[in-house]
């Protein structure tokens, strides 16, 4: 492990104000904040917008519809899942005519004995000195430990699952040779009611040093998708030379940021950046943002808010302002997410279930157009990408994002919904590699990254 040495001169966190960082444009631009991607003000997808998912209609529905056809490839949220684990989870869940508004704690209560047999059986081949078996194990532990809580804990047994998540995840990957580690990086400009720690997974190639610094990845987690997911695409990373630094946003994970303060993910970000432009075995030049889904939100904000310290940032699936129209939040329930998107949103943000006051109440307090986030003067250089037909971010977001500050680049991947599937993260990674001079058969690297079981 390769420990910082304290910066000479600490970077103070950016706090930008609202008075003097939007007044001076908020009048020219009140009047676009309805403007859209599709003609007539619409949505993209207006015509789509109420339209009601089948998955919503039970989980017995959601796994048939949606979650068995990407646990069978071990796709996003199946990273480390294996479809015949959840079979009997499913069966119980259709017993139970388990349908939303789910119950959250006997929705935990399904998935933990399996999880924890799976566990159990980690445990004994490890102790057998069946390293491979033991990984495996322990990883398809996690997966279940993981949707289990998906997307976010709102309750002690899936609290419970978070942690459990973490620690069967850190232990496979361990037991495989990834090359992971754990990080408490101060949270140097916390402020009251803030914790002093952000917990981070870090990973570095071979060779990583003060002589030879690798590039690195900041891994920007989404509302569902954290270190014990993104944590997938370290060990490609590794491979390519590049480290990895993966954190929690405000609201999710073991993120210390406060979740209702629009501004502590400024801090954050002061704290990790500080922390990585410290680290002798991390070359900061050569520092890439990658933001996953609502991920993609906070990469497009510490895109302006610390503009000078990333080689480029992506944001993957990512909003700005109209995710937190009225109207998009008053339909979302019944579309592309798995679950209740809004219900999510509100404790994630910080409204903590109280969903209506948080449709009327999070544009004004988060939209990065009218705080002024999209106007300031600079702007790190941005990937914008995404499927056009998303469900879960407006895809007006991007050509809103577009319509202000410095030129962006842009990739809209058509009729794909969120994040644009497997083309999104092909366009995401080639870009990356491209960015740090790296060349190598990128869809082969992405291939690699699959879990393949063979227990």
């Amino acid at each position: 492990m390769f420990i910082p040495s304290e910066r000479k001169n600490a970077r103070p966190p950016t706090r930008p104000s609202l008075e003097s960082e939007a007044e001076g444009h908020q009048q020219s631009t009140l009047h676009q904040f309805n403007i859209m991607a599709a003609p007539g003000d619409t949505y993209f997808i207006q015509d789509r917008l109420t339209k009601v998912e089948p998955h919503h209609e039970s989980f017995v529905k959601l796994w048939e519809t949606k979650w068995q056809p990407l646990a069978e490839r071990a796709l996003y949220p199946f990273l480390f899942g294996v479809a015949r684990d959840f079979e009997p989870i499913v069966r119980e869940m259709e017993a139970l005519a388990m349908k939303e508004p789910y119950e959250w704690e006997i929705f935990a209560a399904v998935f933990r004995p399996h999880a924890e047999k799976l566990s159990d059986m980690a445990n004994a081949a490890e102790e057998a000195g069946q390293l491979d078996k033991a990984s495996e194990y322990y990883l398809r532990s996690c997966a279940i430990w993981s949707i289990s809580r998906y997307p976010l804990p709102r309750c002690d047994g899936q609290r419970h699952a978070w942690e459990k998540s973490k620690e069967t995840c850190f232990k496979g990957l361990q037991l495989r040779g990834d090359s992971v580690y754990e990080q408490s990086i101060p949270h140097k400009y916390s402020v009251k009611g803030e914790g002093q720690q952000i917990p981070t997974w870090i990973s570095l190639p071979d060779g990583a040093s003060k002589d030879h610094p690798a590039p690195a990845v900041l891994g920007i987690c989404g509302l569902d998708a954290w270190r014990t997911e993104m944590v997938a695409f370290a060990e490609m990373c590794r491979r390519q030379g590049i480290a990895m630094v993966i954190v929690e946003i405000p609201g999710t994970g073991d993120s210390p940021a406060l979740e209702h303060d629009p501004l502590s993910p400024d801090r954050q970000w002061s704290s990790v950046l500080d922390w990585i432009d410290g680290c002798e075995a991390i070359d900061s030049k050569r520092l890439i943002g990658w933001g996953i889904s609502t991920g993609g939100y906070y990469a497009i904000r510490v895109a302006h808010t610390h503009p000078t310290h990333f080689l480029g940032v992506v944001a993957h699936g990512g909003a700005c302002h109209h995710i937190f129209d009225y109207e998009w939040l008053s339909s979302i329930d019944t579309r592309e997410y798995a679950h209740s998107a809004s219900e999510a949103f509100s404790w994630k943000w910080g409204f903590r279930g109280e969903v209506e006051t948080f449709r009327r109440e999070a544009s004004d307090k988060f939209s990065l157009l009218k705080d002024g986030t999209l106007d300031k003067p600079h702007c790190a250089r941005l990937l914008l990408v995404n499927g056009a037909d998303d469900g879960v971010f407006p895809i007006d977001d991007y050509y809103l994002c577009l319509q202000h500050g410095s030129p962006k680049e842009t990739r809209i991947i058509p009729n794909m919904p969120h994040m644009g599937h497997e083309e999104g993260f092909l366009v995401v990674w080639t870009w990356v590699f491209k960015l740090l001079g790296i060349t190598t058969d990128v869809k082969h690297e992405l291939s690699r990254t699959r879990f393949t079981p063979t227990y």
